[in-house]
């Protein structure tokens, strides 16, 4: 845990030292759990985005996009059940007076657990080398064994505690566990409380008039409301869907590990309206293709694994959550939902309008059901940032920090050096980032000797480094370096667009989902 510690305290302040993530209205403190994200980290967060759109609503002929407001009537949060059900289970220690989601400290001593297991089959692998049958292992290694029946057992009561609401059994299990305040080391808890997590808000010029409202805390009721306005107006034919990203807001009970848990964070939701009966068959064709959009950026696929619900949501028939490895263990980095027609039948019920479809073929007028794709960006961005952020041992003995982003996601794709500040070299150098920009995010880069540049723009993940020397002048050609790989090649000018383009093109690293 301490080696997990350090790491993510290393993600965090490189962040920062890198222009990607401040503390929010830091000259006054900081607000928490709420960041603002820098030059760099805008630019990232531009690019993930980006890469979702594209692969979700332009690569997609029956999916499109829309923009609903964060505000909306607020019946629409009546109608969804949020105003009911939209609740944390809390559960104070009454020693140190700390505040926490009883569900998560459950769920924090499962992955203790899991990290004992981890620990255990990597001892194994040392020991047993190329010979080591990890699947076996697992299977029939009796301290693993019963490391995974508890841990399944855990979770399994607890999700049966929190569906039928049985708060006193919840804190039962923290007392059995015996689990203790991560602050003070304290046992003395508090009973089990619901906490609603929506931010209430007012609407109006006066307080006599004004109109209670709250903050979304999803953006999927937005897409539910104009359902029937985007199938109209697209003229869209069962199956099809409706994708948007944008701000929510949840007034979490414990907002922690940085960008992972905040109050104010972005989502990006896909909502796929279905016909009744067939939810099961697109829920997984759903999982498959999310999976593939995750694994199509580079990364290691054992970063990446499913965790079905023990406990549905209200509206749910079926739940998986794509599980990402953070620095602090595997964590929710996006949910797949079977919503059923709760939601379109909920409106329904509430508005008094008619939100069904009809279907030409069958003649049948039905209320659709409902797969949603839900990702939060900022786990995104902190995903695809905790994993590219490496330390890394050179031949020479030396070490350096590179924050190895997939070059699609780069925020800069290029820097251009001038070797020395004179000979023309600089004026050749704007001339390079002058053309480049047109295509791509480029910087121009003059301080420090080349070595030093170099270090620097590793650490911001930058993919390329061009440098212009003494022998640009003569034949129009650089040195353009890998970040990756650290290897230099000699190439004209002429070239660097095209080199570059071949490895951030987005098309190129989507075709990944399709090949």
């Amino acid at each position: 845990m301490a080696k997990q510690d350090d790491d993510f305290r290393r993600v965090i302040s490189h962040a920062k030292e890198y222009g990607y993530v401040f503390q929010s209205s830091e000259i006054y403190d900081g607000l928490s759990a709420v960041y603002d994200y820098a030059q760099n980290g805008a630019e990232l967060k531009k690019n993930i985005r980006d890469y979702w759109w594209k692969a979700m609503v332009q690569l997609n002929e029956n999916i499109v996009g829309i923009d609903a407001a964060i505000f909306m009537h607020p019946t629409t949060w009546k109608a969804s059940g949020h105003v009911d059900a939209f609740n944390d289970p809390l559960i104070d220690n009454k020693d140190s007076k700390k505040r926490y989601r009883a569900d998560v400290l459950v769920e924090d001593y499962v992955a203790k657990l899991e990290n004992k297991i981890e620990k255990e089959v990597a001892k194994a692998a040392r020991r047993f080398g190329d010979k080591f049958d990890k699947a076996q292992f697992l299977a029939t290694n009796p301290r693993v064994v019963d490391y995974q029946e508890r841990a399944t057992t855990i979770l399994k009561r607890l999700g049966k505690s929190l569906e039928k609401e049985d708060l006193e059994d919840v804190k039962k299990l923290i007392e059995e566990l015996d689990i203790a305040c991560p602050m003070s080391g304290s046992k003395n808890w508090t009973d089990v409380k619901q906490f609603n997590l929506m931010f209430g808000t007012k609407l109006g010029a006066s307080a006599g008039s004004a109109m209670d409202l709250y903050l979304r805390p999803e953006t999927a009721q937005g897409i539910f409301v104009n359902y029937l306005n985007v199938q109209k107006t697209g003229r869209m034919k069962i199956p099809f869907g409706i994708a948007q990203t944008g701000k929510a807001f949840r007034n979490e009970i414990v907002a922690r590990q940085f960008i992972f848990r905040m109050r104010e964070f972005e989502q990006m939701e896909m909502q796929y309206f279905i016909k009744p009966g067939t939810q099961m068959e697109w829920y997984e064709t759903w999982k498959k293709n999310r999976m593939k959009w995750h694994l199509s950026l580079g990364f290691d696929e054992a970063n990446y694994r499913f965790h079905d619900h023990e406990k549905l949501a209200h509206y749910a028939d079926a739940a998986s959550d794509i599980e990402f490895r953070f620095p602090f263990g595997f964590k929710e980095l996006e949910g797949i939902h079977s919503r059923t027609d709760f939601d379109l039948a909920s409106h329904e019920e509430y508005s008094g309008k008619k939100l069904q479809y009809f279907d030409h073929e069958t003649r049948e007028s039905y209320v659709p059901y409902v797969v949603e794709t839900s990702i939060g960006l900022d786990r995104m961005f902190l995903a695809v940032f905790s994993k590219s952020l490496q330390e890394e041992e050179l031949e020479n003995g030396s070490t350096r920090t590179v924050l190895k982003l997939p070059a699609v996601l780069a925020p800069t794709k290029a820097a251009v050096f001038p070797l020395v500040k004179k000979d023309g070299l600089p004026e050749i150098a704007r001339e390079i980032v002058a053309d480049l920009k047109w295509d791509f995010n480029v910087e121009y880069d003059e301080k420090d000797a080349v070595g030093r540049r170099y270090r620097r723009q590793d650490a911001a993940g930058t993919p390329f480094c061009i440098t212009v020397d003494h022998q640009t002048v003569e034949d129009r050609s650089v040195t353009i370096r890998h970040r990756d790989s650290m290897e230099q090649q000699r190439v004209a000018i002429e070239d660097l667009k095209g080199i570059i383009h071949k490895e951030v093109d987005m098309k190129a690293w989507l075709k990944r989902i399709v090949d």
